[in-house]
């Protein structure tokens, strides 16, 4: 390029600031558009990518695919690396994705080829410019900036096809940009100029590798293979001369380039994140040697270089070259998936007493990179939390009449692993909530923010409910049978609103939802009735004042656990509102004569109402 400039006086810097600036433009633009596109996907993205399961084919099919929808390798790669390094998949069920993601990413060639149509167009075919994206590019920024500014308000997704719109045109322009930039080559003073650089790369076998390791270079920095091959074809639809034993190597060297996104993104995680970034670079390293080695051989054969290796490819060339490479390479290496993870495994071994447990844990890859799928995951593991919660309070309860010392320990480790959860899954959510988010993930963020704290609260409480029972044991006391025979009919109402509560948030069910507040006003009922008749015994000389604290701590921690599980209730309806008025839910349901609550209640009140007799 500087032999260029001198050639010729041409202004170094401007021509400089334009090609990078284009090529700033067209980085910029691709992330707009593929943060569009998974935004829009939002959890869908897990949801396909986890079916991979150990079905290869299947899974080089779905990398393909999502890799096809947001636009970018690099990202699906991130992404998987983020899902390994979560625990939430495999390193052997990825291996396939990774092969499809390579062929996936092969279609922003073609998208970027488009600029060349109606070039050279012949009588009659004059109409293909207007196909060409300098024609149809500023209506669709038109379209992107205005569903911005007056759609976005009353519906996100708006705002997201927008933003598709608006990077697809930002990336255009910047090939575009890149284009003028390099304009002076179609003039012969400067393409002698230039031809006397790729000259350097056409010799017979050096050649080859040098070209393959500049690119390989070049990809490394700008961390994307599809602009890569971008500023390739600008330079062709210049006019550049770059014969096909050159454009080979180049091509290769940006399929090995665009892994340094996965390596980066692996640095600092487990094990397992980083083998997956291994394994995409072995794949690539694979793929690329399948093709380069014979073609450093074939280069040195008399003959072949005027029939074949030097002919001048056009854009679309490049393109087909890049897509035909992927796919052969793809589905020569599918059938060795286990020897490739095996080689990855060689690579990265396993440290001797390394247990890499997964607690509540998200890679903080998916955070950043992929918040959509970092939100889904992070609902899975309240509900995860939900489970657990609800099962320590099961064994809580049971432990009235049946406590043993190791059902103490198990009681108290699972409140320990619970708050372990709140803190992470807290944590996570706060940072994906700062993430641009679409609607639909926006009110999931909020609904998982207002009811992780009861989900704790509710272990709280188990192990309140665990020290009753240790008392009553150490005192050697007991109630007396009409206090039993009141507490056990609480206790099944109590896990009857878990059991509901829990189903209801793990299904996202708002009829479910709705059956926990009139179940809820019931056990109210009953601890009320409880402590009343408790009183009076109290005062017939039944009961005594110490089993009254013993009760009336152990009633307070059901009254609060059934309240919880009130809350959780009202965060999935009041989601579903776009709306957090508890307060506001509980009159409305209460003080409105809704007759489906009065039948709910009255149904509970019915199976409940041994206790008041």
């Amino acid at each position: 390029m500087f032999l260029i400039m001198d050639a010729g006086n041409v202004d170094f810097l401007v021509t400089f600031v334009m090609l990078f600036g284009g090529l700033a433009f067209f980085l910029y633009g691709m992330n707009i558009m593929t943060t569009g596109l998974e935004r829009m996907a939002g959890g869908k993205l897990e949801t396909i990518l986890k079916k991979a399961s150990s079905n290869k084919v299947k899974g080089m099919a779905l990398g393909c695919g999502v890799t096809a929808v947001i636009q970018s390798s690099s990202a699906t790669t991130v992404m998987i690396v983020g899902l390994v390094g979560s625990g939430i998949m495999t390193l052997p069920q990825t291996i396939g994705m990774l092969m499809g993601t390579n062929i996936g990413t092969t279609i922003t060639p073609w998208i970027t080829a488009l600029p060349s149509l109606g070039a050279d167009a012949g009588s009659g075919l004059e109409w293909l410019k207007y196909l060409k994206p300098s024609f149809w590019t500023p209506i669709i920024a038109v379209i992107g900036i205005v569903l911005i500014m007056f759609f976005s308000k009353k519906n996100r997704k708006n705002k997201d096809i927008g933003a598709i719109c608006l990077g697809f045109a930002i990336l255009m322009q910047g090939m575009e940009l890149m284009s003028d930039s390099v304009s002076f080559l179609e003039e012969e003073q400067y393409q002698q100029t230039f031809n006397e650089i790729i000259g350097f790369f056409e010799t017979p076998f050096i050649g080859i590798w040098l070209g393959l390791i500049v690119a390989t270079l070049f990809t490394t920095v700008i961390q994307s293979s599809s602009a890569s091959v971008g500023v390739l074809q600008v330079l062709v639809m210049s006019g550049a001369q770059i014969p096909f034993k050159v454009m080979v190597p180049i091509v290769l060297g940006f399929n090995i380039g665009t892994c340094v996104t996965a390596v980066i993104s692996s640095l600092g995680a487990n094990r397992n994140a980083k083998r997956v970034a291994v394994t995409h670079l072995i794949i690539k390293i694979i793929a690329v040697s399948l093709c380069i080695i014979p073609f450093s051989i074939l280069g040195l054969v008399p003959g072949v270089n005027t029939f074949f290796l030097d002919t001048m490819p056009d854009v679309w060339t490049i393109a087909g070259f890049h897509t035909v490479f992927n796919i052969v390479t793809t589905l020569i290496l599918l059938p060795f998936s286990k020897l490739i993870e095996k080689l990855a495994y060689v690579v990265i071994k396993d440290k001797k007493d390394e247990g890499e447990e997964r607690v509540a844990f998200i890679d903080p890859i998916l955070i950043h990179q992929s918040p959509a799928v970092a939100l889904t995951e992070s609902a899975n593991l309240t509900c995860e939390m939900c489970t657990l919660s609800k099962a320590t309070l099961d064994l809580a309860i049971d432990s009235l009449y049946n406590y043993d010392s190791k059902t103490a320990d198990e009681i108290l480790k699972k409140e320990t692993l619970i708050d372990k959860y709140e803190d992470s899954i807290g944590t996570y959510l706060v940072q994906i909530s700062a993430r641009a988010l679409s609607d639909e993930d926006s009110k999931k963020a909020s609904k998982l923010l207002h009811t992780i704290g009861d989900f704790e609260r509710l272990s709280d409480h188990a192990v309140n409910i665990l020290k009753v029972s240790e008392e009553l044991r150490d005192k050697k006391i007991v109630f007396s049978d009409e206090a039993n025979k009141e507490i056990a009919i609480i206790a099944d109402a109590i896990k009857e609103i878990l059991d509901i509560t829990s189903l209801a948030f793990i299904q996202n069910d708002l009829d479910i939802a709705r059956r926990v507040e009139p179940l809820e006003q019931v056990i109210d009922g009953l601890i009320a009735s409880t402590k009343s008749n408790h009183i009076t015994r109290l005062q017939a000389g039944a009961c005594t004042i110490e089993l009254g604290f013993v009760l009336s701590d152990l009633l307070n921690n059901y009254e609060r656990v059934s309240d919880h599980c009130s809350n959780i209730a009202v965060a999935i309806i009041e989601t579903s509102r776009n709306s957090f008025g508890t307060h506001e839910y509980l009159n409305s349901v209460k003080n409105t004569n809704d007759t489906s609550f009065e039948a709910e209640f009255k149904k509970f009140a019915d199976k409940y109402s041994i206790a008041l007799k």
